[in-house]
Formats: structure tokens, C-alpha cells, sequence
């Protein structure tokens, strides 16, 4: 089932055309300031990968992958669901040293996906991975990382507010607040974990939030991770408060990857050992792998953001509900 919130009284601010225009300036922008602010170099990524190759991301483990068979190649491929696992293999295969990193324009599919305001079958982010040394996995590097690319962020925004007279140019603070998931949990133990997110973003207006996938003081978890990309002490997600549909609203996903360890912890925990077996997790377990920190960041969300959009789809190509198409006609919302 889809959902549509539709806020009072909103007009798009630009027209289809005009919008075009302006998702290639925020997204050009944003793309050069970032590979700046962490050293990256842009490389060119798989659409698809062998189905047992463990290189897919399995999400939260029960979102299928788009699926199906190549003439003359034995075994299925499958559409990435996210580039987390490949990222890293190619940090080792274009030699990459410690302090440089990639990134690329990351194409996916996600059938299951409930569409609504934010979310589309069609995901398309920046996603990009760095190679650090061993030591360099705490939340020391974690933080200053996250403060970079936050700073990507507060350029891109002053960039386009001297463009678009609709976008503040300060509406993102200063500086980014960071809290883990159990102080949430901790602060509003009443709230659900998306509510928490609501309440903290209004509150502070930008946040990163901690230790995502682990199980919390209640027995729960904040949310859900894959158990073999992210090290679930060394991640989070950029939030910020988005006041068009006064919500939490996520830009970035990112973490410094599982070592040998947290690997086998993880996937214990998870109850999914057996992956141990696949190409990519006998090459972590090997020391063939560089030890690096990653990440995904919305390219739609991002324009949705600083273009002050109701609906995701006023700044991507994708399909929805027939449901949903009626009523975003029906009050001016201008899906591509």
C-alpha cells in the first residue's frame, strides 16, 4: 500500500522544465564539492552482479532482488541493491591507498519498497568508500568524515539559495548534532524509533545517528542494517529536519565497514554464518580487503531537499501506484 502525504496549500515552486534545470545544478555541485571534501575519485559501477557472488547488498535481509538469467553466462544476476560490498573490492583492485577513495552514480532497483512521499522503487544515489588504516576505525574518523560531508551539504545549499530565492541560506545550522541510537532511546523511550528521529530533527535540524543495527537497552533495534558491510558501532545516517513535510528526513547512509571480527559477530547475531562461505566474505576474513569507511547518499533526496518538493518523484523518472498518480494531479504535485 502506498502512501501520499500531501501538505496544505503546496504549489511546486518551479515548473517540470525549470526543475530539470535545477536537479543538474544541485547535483553537479554537490557531487564536485564532496569528491573535494573526501578525496574521491569517480569510477565507473556494475548495474548488476552474479547472484552468488555475495556482492549484492541484502538490505535488511528480506527485500528481494530484481533477478534473471543472461544468455551464455551460467547462474542468475542479479540488479544491485546498493553498491556496499563492491565498493570495497574495487578500492583493492584500482589500488587505492589509505586517504583516497571512489565513489559513483549508483542505479537500483527495490521491488519490495512502500512508495510514498520519499520513497521510490528507483533508488539513485552517490555511493562512494574510502580506504583507511586499521586504526583508523573509530569514531573519531567516523565523525570528522560525517562533518565533511555535511559540509558539502551547507556549500550546496548556499550555491543554490543564490539561485532559487525559496531556499534559506542558513536553514542548516552550523554544525551537525550526533547521538547514538540508545541515547534516543534513552530521551524518548515512549517514541518509536521513526518518531524519535522526528522529534530529535525538529529540535536540533541536523543529526547523525549512531550505532544503527545493534540491538538496543529495550531488546530492539533502532533499525535495520545488513550484518556484512557496516560495522554497527562505527555507523549512522544523516538526518535532517525537511520542513516541507515537517518530518526526519535521511540524506545518507554510511559506516566504517566490518573488519575480520564484527564480520563473524555480525552474522552470527543475524543467524546468516553460512555467507562466510561466499566469494566476498572469504576475501574479508583473508585480509584481501582494504579496511575502509562508506557510504550512500540520496541523489533524489537531496535535490527533493534543496528544491522544497512534496513528492520524490517531482525530481526522478519512476513508477507509482495508479492511486497515487490521481491524487498527486489532483493537488498540483508534478511527477516526472
Amino acid at each position: 500500500m502506498y502512501k501520499l502525504t500531501v501538505p496544505e496549500g503546496y504549489k511546486s515552486l518551479l515548473t517540470p522544465r525549470q526543475t530539470q534545470l535545477a536537479i543538474k545544478k544541485v547535483k553537479d555541485f554537490f557531487e564536485r564539492d564532496l569528491a573535494i571534501q573526501l578525496n574521491l575519485t569517480r569510477v565507473s559501477a556494475p548495474l548488476f552482479v552474479a547472484s552468488d557472488s555475495g556482492i549484492n547488498d541484502t538490505l535488511n535481509g528480506v527485500e528481494r532482488p530484481v533477478r534473471f538469467d543472461v544468455r551464455d553466462i551460467d547462474g542468475d544476476v542479479e540488479i544491485v541493491q546498493s553498491l556496499a560490498k563492491w565498493k570495497r573490492m574495487a578500492l583493492s583492485q584500482y589500488d587505492f591507498e589509505e586517504g583516497e577513495g571512489l565513489y559513483t552514480d549508483m542505479s537500483a532497483i527495490r521491488r519490495d519498497e512502500d512508495t510514498d512521499n520519499i520513497h521510490s522503487v528507483f533508488v539513485d544515489q552517490w555511493d562512494w568508500e574510502k580506504h583507511i588504516a586499521r586504526e583508523d576505525r573509530t569514531e573519531e574518523t567516523l565523525r570528522n568524515t560525517v562533518k565533511r560531508i555535511y559540509r558539502a551539504l551547507r556549500h550546496t545549499e548556499r550555491y543554490i539559495a543564490d539561485d532559487y530565492a525559496f531556499v534559506e541560506k542558513n536553514f542548516l545550522p552550523k554544525d551537525i548534532t550526533f547521538v547514538t541510537t540508545q541515547e534516543l532511546e534513552d530521551m524518548y523511550p515512549e517514541l518509536t524509533p521513526k518518531e524519535r528521529e522526528n522529534r530529535i530533527a525538529r529540535e536540533k535540524k541536523a543529526v547523525f545517528i549512531e550505532k544503527i543495527g545493534g540491538a538496543l537497552k529495550s531488546g530492539g533495534i533502532h533499525d535495520g542494517r545488513a550484518p556484512d558491510y557496516d560495522d554497527w558501532e562505527l555507523n549512522g545516517d544523516i538526518v535532517v529536519y525537511y520542513p516541507v513535510l515537517d518530518i526526519a528526513f535521511e540524506l545518507s547512509s554510511m559506516g566504517i565497514r566490518v573488519d575480520e571480527k564484527s564480520l563473524v559477530r555480525q552474522l552470527e547475531i543475524r543467524g546468516c554464518s553460512e555467507r562466510l562461505e561466499l566469494p566476498f566474505h572469504k576475501a574479508l576474513i583473508n585480509g584481501e580487503l582494504p579496511y575502509s569507511i562508506g557510504g550512500g547518499i540520496g541523489q533524489s533526496r537531496i535535490c527533493m531537499y534543496f528544491l522544497r518538493k512534496a513528492h520524490i518523484g517531482e525530481v526522478q523518472a519512476s513508477i507509482w501506484p495508479d492511486g497515487m498518480i490521481r491524487e498527486c494531479e489532483k493537488y498540483g504535485i508534478e511527477l516526472l
